[in-house]
């Protein structure tokens, strides 16, 4: 098992979190969807925090990623969501006029400690196939 650190902690906080736009509309598609997976690279490396898989789902975002339990997963959460929501909707304009807001206030966080990480990253793998079969 591989262990992080910053001055004070040694840890391994991975978590598998999922959110969706507002009323799961299916707008993160071409190059919107592109343009978050630069965002969220962006803010990740600003905020020190490991992406260990990303997929972008037209109605839904998967991230699997390491976080310093000083910042929080929390915290973390609210810097992408918010970071990504007002830069998409500077750079796309037609998503203001289709949402009040970019982003549900809710999203779902699971800590991936127990179970296998291949697991975890072969399900968000797994997802864009998934949506190709419906």
């Amino acid at each position: 098992m591989v262990f992080k650190s910053n001055n004070n902690v040694v840890y391994s906080c991975k978590y598998h979190v999922v959110w969706c736009p507002k009323y799961r509309r299916r707008v993160l598609i071409g190059s919107i969807a592109e343009r978050l997976k630069e965002l969220i690279i962006t803010r990740c490396s600003e905020m020190n925090a490991e992406i260990i898989e990303m997929e972008i789902m037209p109605d839904h975002v998967h991230l699997l990623v390491e976080v310093d339990p000083q910042f929080g997963i929390n915290r973390a959460v609210r810097s992408i969501k918010g970071f990504s929501s007002r830069m998409l909707r500077m750079e796309f304009p037609e998503l203001k006029t289709r949402l009040p807001t970019l982003w549900t206030n809710s999203y779902f966080v699971s800590t991936v400690g127990g179970a296998p990480l291949e697991v975890i990253k072969q399900y968000i793998e797994n997802q864009k196939r998934s949506e190709r079969r419906k």
